[in-house]
């Protein structure tokens, strides 16, 4: 198969195992559930929100282990730890498993949510290295799927189990062990380095993925908005979101059969030459030598028939006039503030200012995504409504950045990454404020909810470019990992104080309903999201020499 059919197939495929990484997402669709079952208090369960969290205190192990291992069994070895944290904890809801200490439920949720990172790290490398040119676009556009992960999830479960809130919360647990490594398993041969190329930018393909994925995303939203699921049964939605996931397949498809069909005209015009030579020949009387012309011009007939792919193999760069798809000439490369390892990393004033913002920003988001199950309860709301309305508008923020990205970088601009967190850590911290409003209706959570959807998963994509460019590439594996330890940190700190607030505002039995539940909470939050604006405005400041340079 052509190193291009490899290539494009390997994109797919990091899409795929993006779609169902996001398994920490559907937490708040089962939360409920899981403290009733249990009888836990809602500081326990904000402490197992934090034990998904905390995994990622351990996800530089990926990063090592990407260093040593294969890219299919890093994989492999990732998706087992979720079959394994997770699946406990269902056979644990099932009555399989029982007299389980809540340290061992905590130790179970940590594993669970490390496995997460062993997925990114192997979709994020393979970025890299097989799209050299385009690794930060690719990133982001598949990193843009993890945001559907809960709407996927939630899909899939509306159509086993439509009513049964208990069953609910035990299909979650179950899909959240299982999915990931079945898709891990399908997707292993697919998701490696292929030893090509730096790609010219391949423009068609690109723009038909783009519309494939804002294709997705669209239908994911307007499968979340109540009036308009109502349109379609839950097959038909998930029916409908499989076909979408399964689309990207046409690029690789179709690159791979323009190939085959170009390659088989040029053996035609080869063998044609060939003839016509022996025609001449015959026709001047001279004496015809078939393995002469076989071996006649050996390079200029390998050069004439594969031309599409002797440079791939040999890695060899060679410019091409017939399509953006194919091996070009370029001395370009990813542009550095500077190529650091962590221990530097860590004594760096950029990387703290970096850390805080990200603390500020999306961990924040995470920790009121993991309380949307009560947040919901505590306003009368379905949670799972408001689960998917948040996955889907992280979707559209996650892939924000890869069309700025494409159509800037096209134009021959890079954009200033610490700015572009400034315009969209305001909104967040202004939505937080929003969340106060006194409304019947909650017309100003779901709008709150989008907003913060869109502007964390946004921030999550950049900042896996933004670290790129600070630090360099050659550590990205761990230092990004070390970048994220911020989340278990912010988990920890921000889910245990919110806790607390509803813990006080709550009822005897341990439930608060009203908006005095998480009124503290929300002006503490947002307050921190407009610190963490001003912490990326010095970060801009700092770096904006670099981004004027390039």
């Amino acid at each position: 198969m052509p190193p291009i059919f490899l290539q494009w197939l390997s994109l797919v495929a990091m899409i795929l195992l993006q779609s169902i990484n996001g398994t920490n997402s559907n937490f708040p669709a089962y939360s409920s559930q899981l403290k009733h079952l249990l009888s836990m208090s809602q500081i326990q369960l904000n402490n197992l929100a934090f034990a998904s969290d905390a995994g990622k205190l351990f996800g530089w192990l990926s990063g090592i282990a990407a260093n040593y291992l294969p890219m299919w069994l890093v994989l492999i070895l990732g998706s087992s730890l979720g079959l394994v944290g997770y699946g406990v904890q269902y056979l644990l809801l099932i009555g399989r498993v029982s007299n389980l200490p809540y340290g061992a439920i905590f130790f179970l949720a940590m594993l669970a949510g490390n496995s997460i990172c062993w997925i990114n790290t192997v979709c994020y490398l393979v970025a890299i290295r097989n799209f050299p040119l385009d690794g930060q676009l690719v990133i982001g556009l598949t990193g843009s799927y993890q945001g559907l992960s809960a709407k996927i999830y939630t899909d899939i479960v509306d159509v086993i189990y439509p009513s049964s809130n208990v069953k609910r919360a035990r299909a979650y647990l179950l899909l959240s062990s299982i999915l990931p490594l079945i898709v891990s398993v399908i997707n292993a041969p697919l998701v490696r380095v292929i030893k090509v190329m730096k790609t010219k930018r391949a423009k068609d393909a690109f723009i038909f993925i783009l519309v494939i994925t804002i294709a997705t995303g669209a239908f994911a939203v307007m499968g979340s908005i109540g009036s308009t699921s109502s349109l379609l049964s839950p097959f038909a939605s998930a029916v409908g979101m499989l076909t979408l996931l399964l689309a990207p397949l046409l690029i690789p498809l179709g690159l791979g059969l323009r190939h085959q069909i170009k390659q088989l005209a040029e053996e035609k015009v080869h063998i044609e030459e060939i003839n016509n030579v022996s025609m001449d020949k015959m026709e001047s009387g001279v004496k015809l030598d078939i393995s002469e012309i076989i071996s006649e011009s050996p390079s200029e007939s390998f050069d004439l028939s594969f031309s599409s792919t002797s440079e791939e193999f040999n890695g060899e760069i060679r410019e091409s006039n017939n399509g953006d798809d194919r091996i070009s000439e370029t001395n370009e490369v990813i542009s550095v503030i500077e190529e650091i390892g962590v221990k530097v990393m860590l004594r760096r004033l950029n990387f703290w200012l970096y850390f805080f913002v990200y603390l500020f920003g999306v961990t924040l988001a995470l920790v009121f995504f993991n309380n949307l199950g009560q947040i919901a309860e505590s306003r009368g709301r379905s949670a799972s409504s408001l689960v998917s309305l948040s996955s889907s508008f992280g979707f559209f923020g996650r892939l924000v950045p890869s069309i700025v990205e494409y159509f800037v970088s096209r134009r021959k601009y890079m954009i200033s990454r610490p700015a572009f967190v400034v315009a969209l850590m305001a909104p967040t911290g202004a939505a937080f404020f929003l969340l106060l409003a006194n409304d019947t209706s909650v017309l100003w959570l779901y709008i709150s909810t989008a907003i913060i959807g869109v502007c964390s998963g946004a921030i999550t994509t950049i900042s896996v470019s933004l670290t790129t460019e600070l630090f360099g590439t050659k550590n990205f594996g761990v230092n990004h990992n070390v970048l994220v330890v911020n989340i278990p940190i912010g988990s920890l700190l921000f889910g245990y104080l919110a806790a607390v607030v509803y813990h006080k505002e709550g009822n005897a039995e341990g439930k608060c309903f009203g908006m005095e539940c998480y009124r503290k909470t929300f002006s503490l939050w947002g307050t921190l999201c407009f610190i963490g604006t001003f912490l990326a405005l010095i970060l801009y400041a700092r770096t904006r020499k670099f981004y004027n340079s390039q």
